[in-house]
């Protein structure tokens, strides 16, 4: 496939983790436009890949990314893989945590989404939202995490609804998955960390091609990916 036949897709967060692990798996056979807050973290990613670009925003900066919408000409899909993960019981979160995680895991979702819908709208494309278990379900220390995945939800659902007929939308829910965020739950919880016992980045990869080059005739809307166990063997 020559570079000019390539379907166009933006990555949020692909500087590391899923969104890294997504861009890899698309990089055969799409241009992917990689994003990321820098420069310097995109650069190795846009690098490895046969056809690839960076994408610089700060996604809560609305300026920014308008900024660098404007210089996209095409685009078939995007990706929303860029999210934070912060708080503990609400007792103990401070209204800032609460923010910051809308800010990042709705608001900027959804206002870079209302800015390229006409490119998307062009092309038929498809939009993917990279949500969470806990984007159906909340806990003890979750509360804060949890509503926000509970709102990108509502958001994914919303759109695919107005957009029905134009675009496809897709919410993609893994469990947990070895990444360094999940390191950073698991030591803010006092948790021994065992990659083995979670997802892997390209799992979640995977489906999210799945649902992008599903035929034209079909949608896939959403998913849930969890660990299987049977890697684990004897050892559960």
């Amino acid at each position: 496939m020559t570079a000019t036949q390539r379907p166009v897709v933006l990555i949020t967060g692909a500087s590391r983790g899923i969104g890294r692990a997504i861009a890899d798996l698309l990089g055969p056979d799409w241009r992917v436009l990689v994003g990321g807050t820098q420069a310097p973290s995109t650069a190795p990613v846009v690098d490895a890949l046969p056809d690839a670009a960076a994408f610089v925003a700060d996604l809560t900066d609305p300026d920014a990314v308008a900024e660098a919408v404007a210089g996209l000409e095409r685009l078939d899909a995007v990706v929303h893989s860029a999210g934070i993960c912060e708080g503990s019981t609400v007792e103990d979160t401070p209204r800032a945590v609460w923010t910051r995680q809308f800010e990042l895991n709705v608001v900027a979702v959804a206002d870079l989404t209302r800015m390229l819908l006409p490119l998307l709208r062009a092309s038929h494309g498809h939009v993917v939202t990279i949500n969470s278990g806990s984007g159906f379900t909340s806990g003890t220390g979750n509360g804060s995490y949890s509503a926000s995945k509970f709102a990108l939800r509502a958001f994914t659902d919303a759109l695919r609804e107005e957009e029905r007929g134009r675009l496809r939308v897709t919410s993609i829910h893994p469990g947990r998955v070895d990444t360094d965020m999940q390191m950073a739950i698991q030591a803010r919880l006092g948790r021994a960390y065992t990659p083995e016992a979670y997802l892997h980045p390209a799992s979640v990869a995977a489906a999210v091609k799945l649902a992008l080059e599903v035929a034209e005739d079909a949608a896939i809307e959403s998913v849930s990916v969890r660990p299987s166990g049977l890697h684990l063997g004897d050892s559960q």
